[in-house]
């Protein structure tokens, strides 16, 4: 008996998808990732950390040493919650946050994008709400809508997500009967946009969140890569029940490694556990027992501080940069972590400029990206942790020679499409320091 398939010709199969395929896309970051390889393109679009500054040879030691002494152990099928031992050490570097909490309060995962995957598929049924900053990372929006739900951006400004423009937003949510599940947050040098969340407003934001029964997601990679100044303590430091803490080892040790980990309140985590069992059964043990040792028997401190002076210097170049190429444009002044977030001049378009940027041997990320309602054209992201400080300047000149032929062109012809124009209460008299325009 045949079976009758419908679909299209490239894929009979895609009327048998669940529904919540729809909310499967490609990412605009990752798509840029085949172009932006190419060794004659300055790529300031991937957010990759500079592994090559790590100590090579002290990882190479420690994969000598599990193997040579716990090979079969680290070849086996491990534990879903993560090794005992890796935990303890995390527990370590959460403290440096001022997160205290116990070894079986940690749930190491397959990097922490699979931390955000597990509570998205523990908490969000079709049609839920999840309320995120705007703009957000866009790994992020992608699980989100994977499992159906809707995410809403809540301005933000230099100190981060406004508390009031929270409010203002749960309020009509309910209003209109719609369930809120999650708030998703990067306090830390947030990415995209790099700004940080202030102290004052963390306590704000959580005393928001608890009264309404909204669980927070503190996402947090970049908070040990600072700069000048530490950011404020964790969130989670302050509230242990309201809040599941995300943390990586992608961007302070090594992206390959893919661990990372969760740190949430009691009957969550025995969910997480299951979930990821479910998923993965075990994270790699021996992974796992590779980065237990490196932290153990290294100055892992002292090669975030290398990290943090490398960085440090990367942002520098792109400041003085775009203060030297674009002084006209508005951007984001990071205190830390990899990104900073550009506001072109008003009908210019970044998604569409992409195309001519890659012909000048230039690639970013265009602001579209991070946003769930498909705003952002008039902003792109700009990523300053691999490539070198010379390489900063000439891709920032390169993008400075796109975005000069697309402003004569605007002047001669009329924008392609509708750009939002930046109300004038928010605009800016500065172009440092400061969000830029319409970061909401």
């Amino acid at each position: 008996m045949s079976i009758p398939r419908e679909g299209t010709s490239l894929d009979p199969w895609y009327e048998q998808y669940a529904t919540r395929t729809a909310g499967l896309s490609g990412s605009e970051v990752r798509s840029l990732f085949a172009v932006a390889s190419r060794p004659e393109v300055v790529s300031l679009a991937g957010g990759m950390p500079f592994v090559s500054a790590l100590p090579l040879e002290s990882i190479g030691s420690a994969m000598e040493r599990v193997m040579t002494d716990r090979g079969a152990t680290a070849l086996q099928y491990g534990a879903g919650q993560g090794t005992p031992e890796l935990r303890e050490r995390i527990l370590e570097v959460m403290a440096i946050e001022g997160i205290h909490a116990g070894v079986d309060d940690v749930v190491v995962t397959t990097g922490s994008q699979q931390a955000l995957d597990l509570v998205a598929k523990l908490f969000l049924d079709p049609g839920d709400v999840v309320l995120a900053e705007s703009p957000s990372y866009v790994g992020a929006i992608g699980i989100f809508r994977s499992y159906q739900a809707d995410v809403s951006h809540i301005a933000v400004d230099a100190e981060g997500m406004i508390p009031a423009a929270l409010t203002e937003r749960i309020q009509s949510l309910r209003a209109a009967g719609r369930p809120i599940k999650l708030l998703y947050l990067i306090p830390n040098f947030q990415n995209p946009g790099g700004v940080t969340l202030s102290s004052a407003r963390r306590l704000e934001i959580i005393d928001i969140a608890r009264s309404h029964g909204i669980l927070i997601l503190e996402d947090n990679p970049y908070g040990l890569l600072w700069f000048d100044q530490a950011p404020p303590q964790a969130m989670r430091s302050v509230d242990t029940d309201g809040i599941v803490y995300l943390g990586s080892f992608s961007k302070t040790l090594a992206p390959g490694f893919r661990v990372g980990w969760a740190l949430a309140p009691h009957g969550i985590r025995e969910k997480l556990v299951l979930a990821a069992e479910a998923s993965i059964l075990s994270p790699s043990v021996l992974n796992q027992m590779v980065i237990t040792d490196y932290l153990t028997s290294a100055d892992w401190r002292g090669q975030i501080d290398v990290f943090r002076g490398l960085y440090k210097e990367r942002r520098d170049a792109m400041i003085d940069a775009l203060n030297h190429y674009l002084p006209d444009l508005s951007w984001t002044m990071p205190g830390g972590g990899f990104y900073v977030w550009l506001t072109l001049s008003p009908g210019l378009d970044a998604k569409g400029m992409l195309p001519r940027a890659v012909k000048e041997l230039v690639a970013y990320t265009p602001g579209t990206a991070f946003f769930a309602d498909g705003a952002g054209r008039q902003h792109l992201r700009l990523a300053f942790c691999y490539p070198t400080p010379s390489d900063i300047r000439e891709g920032v000149r390169r993008l400075s020679t796109v975005v000069r032929q697309e402003q004569e062109l605007l002047e001669t012809f009329a924008p392609t499409g509708p750009i939002d124009e930046v109300p004038a209460d928010v605009r800016l008299g500065s172009h440092v320091i400061s969000p830029p325009p319409n970061l909401s």
